[in-house]
């Protein structure tokens, strides 16, 4: 996929200071660092007392598909959680300044593979997924499909030439699904992909960015991490197994059959997404959405082999 570049935007600067004023009653900075991100200016800022901070500002047609209030509160559980790092401001906007994680680590498929790493992430899931906490938030998945569908064709972004017989085949697996029941809905982050987890110098996991959070259902979280990660099959069982675990159980087969469908259902949404995202961000979106396309048509054949 090709690289997408982010360097600092020199319109940002006044703003960024406007922000650390707001916080510190002081706009000014020893050092200044663009963080990577798929949709959103963020930068690692440094002060002259040596403390880091994250301040994002958010990138171009979010507003569109994001309600920052909700946002906020879902950040403020993960805060509250110690899932992620203390919030210092959130704006009406989205607008957000935060401390910044302690000496990062490179953060990719291949660490996110590692036991320990896969074992944090699954507790850190059902510490979420079992908070109790109902944020009022609706993540709706087919609801957002069809609003991301709408903006696409708006947009004049093209859809895939089989779309309309890969979404049929979507929505007949969710139906075959659906019949075992209604799973409960629970806080989850939803987009847990490899950009959104930081390793700190500690070696402690963190989930950060909750733009897409809400209350869904807890595979969701799980098979979006497996896809992210490219979990093998051996590590799907240990993430189930360990997740569950918590509950002094193993994953039933009915929850092991979600696990598969939610892969499918992850690739969906968020190829639209990718889709959205075209107008703003070029040849890099429209290779994300293939990706996962491709990915999503892979995992139906798998799916349907099973009988």
């Amino acid at each position: 996929m090709a690289e997408l570049i982010r360097e600092i935007e020199e319109a940002d600067l006044p703003r960024l200071g406007d922000l650390l004023t707001e916080v510190f009653g002081d706009g000014t900075w020893k050092t200044i660092e663009r963080l990577g991100g798929m949709t959103n200016h963020s930068y690692k800022i440094t002060r002259e007392d040596g403390q880091e901070y994250l301040v994002r500002i958010p990138g171009e047609g979010t507003e569109e598909m994001i309600n920052r209030a909700d946002e906020r509160k879902s950040t403020e559980l993960a805060c509250d959680l110690h899932i992620d790092a203390d919030l210092l401001y959130f704006g009406d906007n989205g607008e957000k300044v935060m401390k910044f994680i302690y000496a990062p680590q490179e953060m990719n498929e291949a660490v996110m593979r590692k036991p320990e790493n896969l074992k944090q992430a699954a507790e850190l899931f059902h510490r979420l997924h079992s908070s109790g906490a109902d944020t009022g938030v609706r993540f709706e998945v087919f609801e957002m499909a069809a609003l991301y569908e709408g903006i696409i064709r708006d947009a004049g972004v093209a859809f895939y030439d089989d779309y309309e017989d890969v979404k049929q085949n979507v929505m007949r697996i969710k139906s075959e699904v659906d019949q075992g029941g209604d799973a409960p809905k629970v806080p989850c982050h939803n987009d847990s992909l490899m950009g959104n987890w930081v390793l700190d110098g500690n070696g402690k996991l963190y989930l950060i960015d909750w733009e897409y959070s809400g209350m869904n259902e807890a595979m969701w979280d799980l098979s979006c991490l497996s896809i992210e990660a490219e979990y093998t099959d051996a590590e799907d069982e240990l993430l189930l197994h360990t997740y569950y675990g918590y509950e002094g159980r193993e994953a039933g087969a009915g929850e092991k059959k979600r696990f598969i469908a939610a892969k499918m259902y992850v690739d969906y949404l968020w190829t639209l997404w990718g889709l959205t995202r075209v107008p703003f961000d070029g040849q890099f979106m429209q290779e994300y959405a293939d990706n996962r396309y491709r990915r999503l048509k892979k995992n139906l054949d798998a799916y349907q082999k099973l009988g």
